[in-house]
């Protein structure tokens, strides 16, 4: 026989609260960077990303905005022994679970069985495993991307937004500038009074008109073309080093870009590259788990793979963002060792790194550097890297690094290299 159960409804003081609401609030623990925790390795994905963080994470935030109801406070603070069972602790359980039914995390639980199979041996202490892990999803990152854009946006003021324009004119739907005569390949979208009245100019007005190929007259437009980008985020030690997180507002405009990019400029091209000691690829998916490290900056090394990567993008403009705080520190020599020297501008660093930028400017790539500090010595190596590159420099805030380099990609300041 079949039972049903019945149980008093219990109402969930945050049921106001979105999944969206909930992505903001944990907005700055889903992208830490390492600002509290600076000698994390800068690729280790945070193998310590529980469950339980999460739950803490969400706990504080919503004590620091002021969301938690004040019985369900006072009940916490005066039994924090028994907070599991509360009922602040299960309506917070309830608002992880809403997360991951929407799609923005994915629980992972605890393997039955682990402890068995990995027990310590004699003399040794082992942590416990039983800890259920989560995983952000590409929709939660794709939702900062668009919070971040938004914001972003917020502060620029009213904008139109639209794809690159250039100098070039050329045939299209969209007319912009005067008609020109027809020539092979063009889009054919006639300008008819322009080539009705060279038909007549050449003839005369006559029934029938006697209308030629050399008549034909087309609309011209400007014309719009695609952009390959390289964003080079300086993920060394001095990111987080002097009271100040850098290096997460460099995540959160390398997650608004992405999302710029993706639903306004559909032709263009994203890559993201970390230097350091070295330099890598990194999938825009793993963005957001990246903290920085005790690492030295290897400039020439990330420009070296950010060519690598836009030779492959067959489009109209190539360029390569680069947002640092310092000067360039390492270099991998010809042996695959890497030279280290913190104390100056080393002239051997400088000067290779001049080098690559040079290449940069015959491979017809341009270079916009954000420079997120403004020591004398760093504003003339900026400004050596700007003359060679023909590109711009922004000396600029973890504050306002978005709105320098949202401005630049919308506003059209980058131009084809003829």
């Amino acid at each position: 026989m079949k039972f049903v159960k019945y149980s008093k409804f219990v109402a969930n003081p945050f049921d106001g609260l979105s999944a969206e609401d909930l992505l903001q609030l944990l907005q700055d623990y889903l992208l830490d960077s390492g600002f509290y925790s600076q000698y994390h390795n800068v690729y280790e994905m945070d193998a310590e990303r529980t469950l339980e963080q999460l739950h803490q994470a969400l706990l504080e935030a919503l004590h620091n905005q002021g969301k938690i109801p004040d019985k369900l406070l006072r009940q916490m603070l005066e039994d924090w022994d028994n907070y599991q069972q509360s009922d602040l602790a299960q309506a917070i359980n309830q608002l992880l679970e809403r997360l991951a039914e929407e799609g923005y995390i994915t629980i992972e639980q605890p393997h039955p069985g682990q402890d068995e199979l990995s027990q310590p041996g004699p003399g040794q202490v082992t942590e416990p495993e039983d800890k259920a892990r989560f995983e952000i999803t590409d929709k939660a990152l794709d939702f900062l991307g668009f919070k971040t854009l938004q914001d972003l946006l917020g502060s620029l003021g009213k904008s139109s937004l639209g794809r690159h324009d250039t100098r070039e004119l050329a045939t299209g739907i969209e007319s912009d500038g005067s008609s020109r005569r027809y020539g092979f390949g063009d889009t054919m979208n006639l300008d008819v009074n322009a080539t009705l009245f060279s038909a007549i100019r050449r003839k005369g007005l006559q029934m029938p008109l006697d209308l030629e190929y050399q008549d034909l007259q087309v609309r011209q437009c400007e014309y719009q073309s695609s952009c390959a980008t390289v964003l080079m985020l300086d993920c060394s030690h001095s990111m987080v080093l002097y009271g100040e997180d850098r290096f997460t507002p460099a995540k959160k405009v390398a997650l608004a870009l992405t999302h710029l990019i993706r639903t306004q400029y559909p032709g263009d091209s994203l890559h993201l590259v970390l230097f350091h000691d070295s330099a890598e690829e990194l999938p825009l998916s793993q963005l957001a788990r990246v903290r920085v490290g005790p690492y030295h900056t290897n400039t020439r090394e990330g420009l070296r793979l950010a060519q690598r990567l836009l030779a492959h993008q067959k489009k109209d403009m190539r360029q390569i963002v680069m947002i640092t705080d310092g000067k360039p520190s390492a270099l991998t020599l010809e042996d695959g060792q890497i030279y280290k020297n913190a104390f100056g501008l080393d002239p051997l660093v400088v000067s290779e790194t001049l080098r690559e930028v040079a290449r940069c400017r015959r491979n017809g790539i341009l270079i916009n550097t954000f420079m997120l500090a403004s020591d004398f010595g760093l504003v003339n190596f900026v400004q050596k890297v700007t003359q060679i590159c023909r590109g711009k420099a922004y000396f600029t805030t973890p504050y306002t690094l978005g709105q320098y380099l949202l401005m630049d990609y919308m506003q059209k300041k980058i131009k084809h290299i003829h």
